[in-house]
């Protein structure tokens, strides 16, 4: 698969501001956290203040730890079901048709992977992220504004893709099996078991790789790494084109970390 089919550059947006085929989404957010004895307690939080201050022109505001979850789930931050995904796409103008553009202002774009993980997990494969996020489009001094946009409601029809997510069942049964390669996206002190968030146990899923999410982006300028850089930091850690590769964070939470690892294995195929 070819590059831009994951990843837009900020000067094609630019260009685009008023295709009628795209959508841009603004996905900025964040995880808080307090560590106590090596324990870190996180808050996920929207910004959407933010966002009413200023945002690229005509992008649509989700707040990632709200809008596209599940409230009934006792997991932090789990998916909303596909009515209630739906339901806000179709509120915001998002539909069938649209090329949704996602961005935020994360070192690592974990919001916006999110975002571009949880519409193909619905069978919407037309969705792509900002390179370099909001920052690189402010360092470049592109346009930004504090109007909020009113798009005509639109038809989304969500398709669960179920080989996207995977359960802790599902892992469980993955273990030992060496066409199989699980990568854990969180950073190496809660790999290790240095630290411990919520009330989860220390360390990680036995045979789970660690690739920091922060090790796919480029820390000159926030933008992804190249397919080549990207292709050998996985080979480095050991993983191997023909193998399967199941991005996790946790068993089954803290998707918006995998969602990075997960859009990065996939842009150099």
């Amino acid at each position: 698969m070819e590059r831009d089919q994951f990843l837009v550059e900020t000067p094609w947006l630019a260009e685009h501001l008023h295709d009628p085929r795209v959508r841009v989404v603004d996905m900025r957010g964040y995880v808080r956290t307090v560590e106590h004895d090596g324990r870190q307690e996180a808050t996920y939080i929207g910004a959407r203040d933010e966002y009413e201050q200023g945002h690229i022109p005509g992008a649509v505001y989700i707040d990632w730890s709200s809008d596209i979850v599940d409230p009934d789930e006792t997991v932090k931050a789990q998916l909303a079901p596909p009515d209630r995904f739906a339901r806000l796409m179709e509120h915001l103008g998002i539909g069938d048709q649209h090329l949704v553009v996602a961005y935020d202002a994360h070192p690592a774009s974990q919001f916006a992977t999110r975002l571009w993980w949880a519409l193909n997990y619905y069978g919407h494969d037309q969705v792509v992220v900002l390179n370099g996020g909001l920052l690189k489009w402010q360092r470049e001094n592109r346009p930004m504004v504090d109007t909020i946009p009113a798009y005509p409601p639109a038809t989304f029809t969500p398709v669960v893709q179920p080989q996207l997510r995977a359960t802790a069942q599902d892992v469980l049964a993955m273990l030992g099996q060496q066409s199989i390669k699980l990568v854990d996206a969180r950073d190496t002190g809660q790999y290790t078991g240095k630290i411990v968030r919520d009330d989860g146990r220390p360390g990680h899923i036995p045979g789970a790789i660690n690739i920091p999410r922060e090790e796919v982006i480029n820390p000159a300028d926030g933008t992804f790494r190249s397919n080549e850089e990207l292709s050998q930091v996985f080979t480095s850690a050991g993983v191997k084109p023909q193998e399967q590769v199941e991005p996790i964070a946790t068993a089954v939470s803290q998707r918006q970390q995998s969602s990075s690892a997960w859009h990065c294995l996939a842009i150099p195929g």
